[in-house]
């Protein structure tokens, strides 16, 4: 039996745990940044944040943004290690792909690492131009066509507060705990 994973809107109370997330994965994991991953799109009232937990762990995020025009920009997809064999990251590209068309996007774009073009392509996303550089690490310009994409449910974690767990190896492992 697979354990369920569920995604939900960032809100005020899970701001941190999103944070932390693509800390743990974009500045400690991997070092593609220095100190943080925060830019001007997390200052932004109009981006969207996104948490999933898999089964009581919360486990990933990605964030999206409106570029103007219908075109959508998803960016910062984080999964925490425990959960990258699972469906967290699937779930999270899908429930961003269909917010954006919710929100009446036509196309969303993405830089993906090239490691992960593969996946990207069968969720439906395109290569879109060459690979360059994002960050000093190789990274493929993709699209996907947002017509047609049915909404998925947020579906948070019920009766959950999620916090940092501070025992254990890593200082950012995060929990979701009744």
């Amino acid at each position: 039996m697979s354990t369920a994973v569920a995604c939900w809107d960032v809100d005020t109370a899970t701001t941190s745990s999103h944070l932390a997330i693509r800390h743990r994965v974009f500045v400690e994991e991997q070092g593609v940044m220095v100190l943080t991953d925060i830019d001007a799109w997390d200052r932004d009232i109009t981006t969207i944040n996104v948490l999933a937990a898999h089964g009581r762990e919360v486990a990933g995020t990605v964030r999206l943004y409106d570029l103007g025009e219908g075109r959508w920009k998803g960016d910062r997809l984080a999964v925490l290690p425990a959960h990258r064999a699972s469906m967290v990251g699937a779930c999270l590209v899908r429930y961003a792909v269909a917010t954006a068309a919710a929100a009446g996007g036509t196309s969303m774009d993405a830089s993906v690492q090239v490691a992960n073009v593969s996946f990207f392509e069968r969720l439906g996303w395109r290569c879109d131009g060459e690979v360059g550089p994002y960050f000093g690490l190789p990274h493929q310009p993709m699209v996907i066509d947002l017509e047609g994409v049915a909404p998925i449910a947020s579906a948070p974690v019920s009766d959950a507060v999620l916090r940092l767990d501070s025992v254990g190896t890593s200082r950012s492992s995060l929990l979701v705990t009744a």
